[in-house]
């Protein structure tokens, strides 16, 4: 695959959890989450956009929404479970992007925030339509998810890199 591939980061927040005592990572899906998670699963699966590579958070409700949501796509990609993306700085996440092998072409991170807005942002150069005036006002909620379209390689996703195409949330 040539550097000048078109190529998409879609950066997933995992769905609403439960508030509990058990550690911040161990953190289960409430009912809520339980239900957004497969209709964001849905509408990637609409969107067209076929996943080579999914990075998924170890923590419990990374892990529960990305079981939820990729029941709803035409196949699995390939999944790794990147305990890295837990409580990731922009900077972590950006290095993580990073060492993606660049045969692949679309790729899915299942974070957390402020982690998955902080990159959504800073990707983002330019945007379709309103998408990023709408992710600015309305934050990024559960379950809510952004694609960042960028050419060249995975080594060059850098601030202001790419074009926020789409961002949707579960209130859309």
């Amino acid at each position: 695959m040539s550097v000048d591939t078109p190529r998409r980061i879609v950066l997933l927040r995992h769905a609403k959890a439960e508030w509990s005592q058990d550690s911040d990572h161990e953190r289960p899906l409430a009912d809520r989450g339980r239900k957004d998670a497969p209709v964001a699963g849905r509408k990637l699966a609409d969107s067209g956009i076929d996943l080579d590579l999914a990075l998924c958070s170890t923590a419990a409700r990374t892990r529960e929404t990305w079981k939820l949501a990729v029941h709803e796509m035409p196949h699995r990609p390939r999944t790794v479970y990147e305990e890295r993306l837990y409580e990731a700085s922009l900077g972590e996440l950006i290095a993580l992007i990073n060492e993606t092998p660049d045969d692949v072409r679309d790729l899915l991170v299942i974070g957390h925030n402020p982690g998955m807005h902080a990159v959504a942002d800073a990707l983002s150069e330019s945007a379709e339509g309103d998408a990023l005036t709408r992710m600015t006002r309305g934050g990024f909620p559960t379950a809510a998810f952004a694609v960042v379209e960028f050419t060249g390689s995975w080594k060059g996703v850098e601030h202001g890199v790419g074009r926020l195409v789409e961002y949707w949330t579960p209130n859309d």
